[in-house]
């Protein structure tokens, strides 16, 4: 059997680029595999604050650094999914979504999270028009206008502080009464004047007229009150569900969908890796992921090596 490559990565999120940064500098031969845009969820973000060593920087050019860096060392990167992983004795075919199949000695999951939908009627009809997952992506269609942001943890934060920049209003939309975010990201949200806040409510309809999203109607949670809230933009931050879907046979994930890893990151399939945010764990950050990377990457280039 000819063995095409040493390591095989699935996702270029934080922790595949880290993944592989160290995989090439160990000498493997190696290849990243993206199905989107490279960089991961760091494309989506206005701003990152928490990564050491960097007090503020965009999120594309972080990932963008990032990039450049993961193929500094000769890591080759190719643009599409895959659709399974085979193990065999001693090495793996990985199947693109173009029909190719790659053999591998290691493969490096680092595939992510997809957001979780607005799961309402017509959501999906107005989704890219009126209904946007990505604030930094489609804000500037919002300029001067009023939307709302569903969600209480740092992604809704963060990006509803960026659409203050760009929009009238931003209403948050939240289940409890207390946030899921960092206490500083909370504080600047309550301190802003463009930004309100609407606790212990639910989103219950669209209102479209003439087919355009003219608003939402909430629920209270508690008294089942309905209320309307006009705006042509809806942001939902519901939280995301694992990118695994190609690893369903392989016995590697939880009842969640997240691969279950040791301290090295290896599955109890022999050389499968997970890291980043498609692994079981209780932190997600970019630093968080970057560990992963380093580790599984490591991880790898031992067990090729024996």
């Amino acid at each position: 059997m000819d063995i095409q490559y040493d390591v095989v990565i699935v996702g270029s999120g934080p922790a595949g680029l880290t993944a592989a940064i160290y995989a090439s500098r160990a000498n493997l031969k190696t290849v990243i595999f993206e199905a989107d845009t490279p960089g991961g969820k760091l494309t989506k973000t206005y701003e990152i604050e928490n990564y050491p060593g960097i007090v503020k920087i965009a999120g594309v050019d972080l990932a963008m650094q990032m990039m450049e860096h993961s193929t500094s060392f000769g890591a080759e990167m190719e643009y599409e999914g895959i659709d399974a992983i085979v193990p065999h004795e001693g090495y793996f075919e990985v199947k693109t979504s173009s029909g190719n199949i790659i053999t591998t000695k290691t493969v490096i999951v680092a595939s992510g999270t997809r957001e979780r939908l607005l799961d309402l009627p017509h959501a999906n009809e107005f989704t890219g028009r009126g209904i946007s997952y990505c604030a930094v992506c489609d804000g500037a269609f919002y300029k001067n206008k009023d939307v709302v942001v569903i969600g209480g943890g740092n992604s809704a934060l963060e990006e509803s502080l960026y659409l203050t920049q760009l929009v009238n209003k931003v209403s948050i939309v939240i289940r409890r009464d207390v946030f899921r975010a960092e206490p500083k990201v909370v504080e600047k949200v309550r301190n802003n004047p463009k930004i309100s806040i609407i606790v212990k409510s639910l989103p219950d309809s669209l209102i479209i007229e003439d087919n355009r999203v003219k608003g939402m109607v909430i629920m209270n949670v508690e008294t089942g009150e309905k209320t309307e809230i006009p705006c042509e933009g809806i942001f939902p931050y519901i939280g995301a569900d694992p990118s695994t879907g190609f690893l369903q046979d392989l016995g590697v994930l939880n009842k969640a969908g997240y691969m279950v890893v040791d301290d090295s990151m290896e599955t109890c399939v022999k050389g499968l890796y997970g890291a980043g945010d498609v692994v079981a764990k209780d932190l997600r950050q970019v630093v968080t992921a970057t560990n992963d990377g380093a580790i599984a990457a490591n991880s790898a280039a031992r067990y090729i090596n024996g």
